[in-house]
């Protein structure tokens, strides 16, 4: 097995260094690198317009690490009295660690279904919502919040944007390297990947490669671009990434 790993920097260098330790082959291509979001600067005063007994969301630890730093430069502290929500067990550990702050996240899956399937979600009409994210994304949670009557704002913490590559050179060096499995984590980055890729080497190579994804809606996206062996990890945390490469 020679793995290909798309996510980006630092966490997809630290997984192929621990496939490396394991024996295994890997090689790291990230498609994607984060800068600081236009909306950091409106952070604070959108923490003080939340009441207590509202609602913050953190959809990835990007965002906490762009957040954490804007405000403690501004001695802005996260306000105690708010309900914290994270998309995953990886961000809500990160949260905690650096405010001791509860932070809430589903124990089953990662995705904004799964974290709007808690029960303390289900009664939240009438209250107030921030969602820290990227450049877009997560529409499902703001719909599905707006709908449960909550009135929800975003703040963009962070950005991503694509790392330009030459489809047909990449092609060739994928193909040399003997690639058979690749690790990719949100459906932007398979999009991107896919479209990267000359045609011929989508038909002949690309979509019969064994593909590791994070959810079953990224699963279902693949199946339509024509992949067919397609595992599911049950997280989108590198260990959850090793247990099914290994």
């Amino acid at each position: 097995m020679s793995i290909l790993v798309t996510r980006p920097a630092p966490a997809g260098e630290q997984l192929v260094r621990k496939l490396h330790a394991r024996g295994k082959t890997a090689w790291h291509l990230p498609l994607i690198n984060f800068t600081p979001g236009y909306d950091l600067p409106h952070l604070p005063q959108r923490l003080a317009d939340l009441s207590s007994g509202d609602l913050l969301f953190i959809v990835s630890q990007h965002a906490i690490n762009y957040a954490h730093p804007w405000l403690t430069q501004k001695g802005v502290s996260w306000p105690d009295e708010l309900q914290y929500y994270a998309v995953g067990r990886s961000t809500s550990l990160r949260l905690y660690t650096l405010i001791g702050l509860r932070v809430s996240y589903p124990d089953k899956g990662e995705t904004s279904e799964d974290l709007l399937r808690l029960p303390a979600l289900e009664r939240i009409n009438g209250k107030r919502a921030l969602i820290l994210r990227g450049n877009g994304g997560r529409e499902v949670l703001e719909q599905t919040l707006r709908q449960r009557g909550v009135q929800t704002t975003y703040c963009e913490c962070y950005r991503r944007s694509p790392i330009h590559y030459d489809g047909e050179e990449q092609g060739r060096r994928i193909r040399m390297l003997g690639i058979d499995t690749l690790v990719i984590t949100s459906g932007e980055m398979l999009q991107q990947f896919y479209t990267l890729m000359p045609t011929y080497y989508c038909r002949a190579w690309l979509t019969q490669c064994r593909l590791i994804v994070v959810s079953k809606r990224l699963a279902i996206l693949a199946h339509q671009l024509g992949w067919t062996d397609i595992v599911v990890a049950n997280a989108a945390d590198n260990d959850a990434l090793m247990r099914v490469l290994l």
